[in-house]
């Protein structure tokens, strides 16, 4: 195993987040608004989209060193790219349109009685199984109907067990409809609860396109290849562990400093307001993007005068990559910080903090049992609503060249790329198009689900669900 920076990171967050879903559930105050949310049809259905999302940027989080058996001795490659060996693989040349046979642009090319002809070279790996042009149409017919067999029995087999496992007493009948039929829920008297339907169509979908990659492609470029011939779908799916990374580590450097200096502010007053305010008005007077790329610049010159310390690109660019989250991290904490600041500043005027405090009760300890665990809402709403921003934020940074690493597979360097391509005659668009369809798909899942938590969290809205 090879265990980077952002690898370490991601799997303690990944604890963390089992120990505080099991601190939720045992406390009824946490419990609750988790299980308004769970009763969303929304949230059910964003959730599962973004539960898709982070397994696979969890494969892609588990590195290892190539054994001398395998085809990739002596390389770092993570367990995503194990899975998708065939996408990585099937390297063409240059650009290929989507489910092309050849090439998108002619070059020279010498024929059997020695004449040079300006053609499109056919593709060594997309449609190899092909004989001709003509074939292809019938052979996607024919793999898209096996993906969608493959699909509904995977997902009847997964309705049966769901099924099973929730039918309480009921007739297989009465079961089948209970998941299927939304009237028939209601004429039984389980509309109420966990959207089990939404979950298993949703589910379908994505069993859907889960075939639809497998039996495609390994047989096809299903979203084309770029400048260098490698497969857009693999840049596309090897992206999505860095949108989470910044999404979500980033957030981990910003929470204690906004929470700690926010409450603080808020309930000592006085100079310790003043100093807080101080200092992140001040920062909040420099222009991110500057701060952003004059920090990036300065690692920049750190590695490149220290490049015997990295024993790979790719340990090199997880460190630029980790550097930037910290970045962002100082530079966003500050909205944060002052939402606590003013909440604080109102929860230590009410009357159980009052009277800890004329019992005596160590400031400390009333910011720790009292203040912190009344601002988490805010602080839990800021976190999903922040998320998606931070992700669209590697892409802007990245098509200004001050993001990650170019090595780095990410959306941003995707669309960064795809700007030349724009201009060209006739246009490759396939590599910007998939770059924000994923992005979209991700950030619209992380906003509705982010929606769904900041109803069921804030208590303004608690009396009129």
């Amino acid at each position: 195993m090879v265990w980077l920076w952002t690898d370490i990171l991601i799997w303690l967050l990944v604890v963390l987040c089992i120990i505080g879903g099991y601190y939720s559930s045992k406390h009824p105050h946490l419990r609750e608004p988790w299980k308004r949310v769970a009763q969303s049809s929304v949230a059910v259905a964003s959730g599962t989209f973004l539960a898709a999302f982070i397994i696979v940027g969890l494969l892609d989080s588990l590195h290892f060193k190539a054994g001398e058996n395998d085809p990739d001795h002596g390389e770092v490659i993570s367990a995503l790219d194990v899975v998708m060996r065939p996408l990585r693989k099937n390297q063409e040349k240059t650009y290929s349109a989507p489910f092309a046979l050849h090439l998108f642009a002619k070059e020279t090319v010498e024929m059997p009685d020695g004449s040079q002809q300006r053609i499109y070279p056919r593709l060594k790996h997309g449609g190899a199984h092909l004989e001709s042009q003509e074939e292809r149409a019938a052979d996607i017919y024919q793999n898209v109907i096996s993906a969608l067999l493959m699909a509904l029995i995977t997902w009847m087999i997964l309705v049966a067990m769901v099924g099973l496992w929730r039918s309480e007493g009921r007739t297989f009948k009465e079961t089948i409809s209970v998941w299927i039929c939304v009237r028939c829920r209601v004429q039984l008297g389980v509309s109420k609860g966990f959207p089990w339907p939404t979950l298993l169509w949703t589910a379908m979908l994505l069993l859907i396109l889960l075939f639809l990659m497998i039996t495609l492609g390994g047989k096809y470029h299903i979203l084309g290849t770029d400048k260098v011939g490698e497969d857009v779908l693999y840049q596309a799916l090897k992206s999505i562990r860095t949108g989470l990374v910044i999404g979500t580590l980033t957030t981990m450097v910003m929470l204690p400093a906004a929470i700690l200096l926010g409450v603080m502010a808020g309930y000592f007053r006085g100079w310790i307001d003043d100093v807080i305010q101080y200092l992140y008005t001040t920062l909040n007077s420099i222009p991110g993007v500057l701060l952003i790329a004059a920090s990036v610049l300065m690692l920049q010159v750190y590695m490149d005068n220290h490049a015997d310390e990295f024993a790979s690109v790719i340990e090199r660019a997880d460190l630029r990559l980790l550097f930037l989250c910290i970045i962002l991290g100082i530079t966003s904490w500050t909205g944060l910080c002052r939402l606590l600041r003013g909440e604080a500043m109102k929860i230590r005027e009410l009357d159980y903090v009052q009277a800890s405090q004329a019992f005596g009760v160590s400031h400390m300890r009333i910011l720790m049992r009292h203040l912190v665990p009344n601002v988490m809402h805010i602080v839990l709403i800021t976190i999903v609503l922040d998320f998606s921003g931070l992700v669209l934020a590697e892409a802007v940074l990245s098509y200004i060249n001050i993001g990650v690493d170019p090595t780095t597979q990410s959306w941003g360097n995707m669309i960064n790329s795809a700007r030349l391509e724009m201009a060209r005659e006739p246009v490759v668009w396939w590599s910007l198009s998939a770059a924000l369809i994923f992005m979209f798909t991700l950030v619209l899942s992380a906003n509705l689900l982010s929606d769904r938590v900041r109803d069921a969290f804030d208590p303004k809205l608690r009396g009129i669900q």
